[in-house]
């Protein structure tokens, strides 16, 4: 495997990067679709709303976790999720600034 040179990128680059590539599954999608639509913490319960098993959904939840998208609390065996609002503004903020150079700078390039 070679070697990512992501060192040669700034911070900020490197934690969207970190973010996007967690949306890079439609499983992590659906998972922080499901975070939404329930609108509180989640324990087990994700099980029985994806079509796929336990262990598979528990490595997404940890992808979703290292990105900072999702944060877990323990409470008793289970480890229960919610969205993190902080990296989703960061994101808000990212494309936001994106969509208003835009505006700006309308022209017609390609």
């Amino acid at each position: 495997m070679g070697i990512t040179k992501s060192d040669q990128f700034t911070d900020k680059q490197n934690a969207i990067a970190t973010i996007a590539k967690a949306f890079g599954h439609p499983a992590r999608v659906a998972i922080m679709e499901y975070l939404l639509k329930v609108d509180s913490c989640i324990c087990g319960d994700i099980v029985n709303e994806l079509p796929l098993a336990q262990p598979t959904i528990s490595q997404h939840l940890k992808e979703l976790k290292n990105a900072g998208l999702i944060k877990g609390n323990i409470e008793g065996n289970a480890i229960c999720y919610c969205i993190d609002e902080k990296t989703i503004e960061k994101l808000q903020n990212y494309f936001g600034n994106i969509s208003a150079k835009l505006r700006k700078h309308k022209t017609n390039c390609c």
